[in-house]
């Protein structure tokens, strides 16, 4: 594997799923991190925003890379009038439409049922199906000017009164795409939930499609990490549901990383949502799960972060996992997805190493805990202390000798035969995943090989 944090960039791998505004959002990202040359991320920009009906900014990128003195080209020029002119009309046969959608009357009466709400205004305002078309392409439009609050208000206006399936689905991507680039998670949580629902619940004609929605999906989902404090407990929910966890498997193994980080940075944001038992409970089911998939995957994809839980509970090999955790850092320190969890991911990650290194041994030298943690001798400390005190270990310190003895109650007899059969449980479905994918292989292998031979 690489060992280098450029070898572990997954930008290029993402950008072919995100909405070309999407992409931008991630660029300006880049630009705050540094990891790119600015003048590469300039003509970048450049590259995707040509194409929009943001001309201002198009032709303020391009002075900025042939020079303030550079003339912007007349077909940047034309175009910008042909948007000012396309905007107007749409403002004028989107008039009536917006006057009624805005009437407090109507907006009292409306409802949940789209049909019923069309029967409404179709009975009571004379709207046609065209009518309402119109507050969708003019959603649209806006979005494409960077209109973003005005798109999201015309396509919920849309939502609302259209029983177009098809419309219905597109208008929900821009909306929540609207709602990431105005920073309102949670209306973007919301519309996330809504997308996955439509998703879910349409009848495709090719799975296919449905696997690509979800693809998508999956990878919108990444801007939440942009604002920790919500919707991170429904990426975990999203990442782990064996649907979408099964698209990442088939389609974007390099998801994992981000599923590693939520399930790992759940913990914390799990502990104020339910006692302290069950909350436990559901973060010891994630990361079996988690383990199964990374174990699973190896041979599709692997990185610093995958690598250290693979090294923690697969290999049980506390010094690979030290190596590991030291390179995760620098990964997620540059990801730009998750450099504003780098610090809470550190802080679980070792929380693991510090939870298993303690069921296993009995006597623990202070010095070795803080360097399988990449800490001096004093932070870890500080950090067994502050550990113990927060997970209520039985446990004792003596300081003058740097180190800890933990006190593991015995089990009974009945226990360790719960505990046996758990693992060998686990064990097993992981030798069937392992004959499974095997056997899989096989047959493709010996399909190429007949298929070369009728050849």
């Amino acid at each position: 594997m690489p060992s280098t944090t450029t070898s572990y960039d997954l930008v290029p791998r993402i950008l072919p799923y995100l909405d070309r505004l999407l992409i931008f959002a991630l660029l300006e990202h880049l630009s705050e991190q540094k990891l790119y040359p600015a003048d590469v991320l300039l003509q970048a920009k450049y590259d995707v925003m040509k194409d929009t009906n943001m001309m201002d900014y198009i032709s303020e990128t391009y002075k900025s890379i042939h020079g303030e003195d550079a003339t912007v080209p007349q077909e940047i020029t034309e175009r910008r009038k042909d948007v000012l002119e396309k905007l107007v009309e749409f403002e004028k046969k989107a008039e009536k439409m917006l006057e009624i959608v805005r009437n407090p009357e109507v907006v009292n009466a409306l409802r949940s049922d789209a049909a019923q709400n069309f029967s409404y205004v179709k009975d009571n305002y004379a709207v046609t199906p065209e009518m309402v078309d119109i507050l969708y392409h003019y959603g649209k439009f806006q979005y494409n000017c960077g209109k973003y609050a005005e798109a999201a208000e015309h396509l919920y206006q849309f939502r609302m009164l259209s029983n177009d399936p098809e419309l219905v689905i597109s208008a929900t991507w821009g909306k929540l795409a609207a709602e990431i680039m105005t920073l309102q998670w949670e209306n973007a949580v919301s519309e996330l939930l809504k997308l996955k629902e439509l998703i879910d619940q349409k009848t495709f004609t090719d799975p296919l499609v449905q696997l690509n929605h979800r693809t998508w999906l999956i990878h919108w989902a990444l801007f939440f990490f942009f604002n920790a404090e919500t919707g991170r407990e429904k990426l975990t929910d999203l990442f782990l549901s064996p649907a979408y966890l099964n698209a990442i498997q088939t389609s974007c193994p390099w998801i994992l990383r981000y599923v590693t980080v939520t399930v790992l940075t759940s913990r914390n944001a799990r502990k104020t949502a339910a006692g302290r038992s069950s909350t436990y409970a559901t973060y010891q089911k994630q990361i079996r799960e988690l383990v199964r998939v990374i174990k699973q995957e190896r041979y599709e994809y692997s990185d610093a972060v995958t690598d250290f839980v693979y090294a923690l509970y697969v290999d049980f090999d506390f010094e690979q996992a030290q190596t590991k955790l030291a390179e995760s850092a620098d990964v997620v320190k540059t990801d730009p997805f998750l450099v504003g969890s780098a610090d809470e991911f550190l802080e679980s990650a070792r929380h693991l190493v510090s939870e298993l290194y303690c069921q296993i041994h009995q006597r623990i030298d202070i010095r070795d805990l803080s360097a399988r943690l990449n800490l001096s001798a004093e932070e870890g400390e500080k950090w067994i202390v502050n550990l113990i005190r927060d997970t209520r270990v039985d446990a004792k310190i003596n300081f003058s000798e740097g180190t800890v003895i933990m006190n593991h109650p015995p089990q009974s007899v009945y226990q360790q035969v719960i505990e046996r059969t758990k693992g060998l449980s686990f064990r097993t479905n992981q030798v069937l995943a392992h004959m499974l994918t095997t056997r899989n292989a096989t047959a493709a292998v010996n399909g190429a090989e007949g298929g070369e031979a009728q050849e």
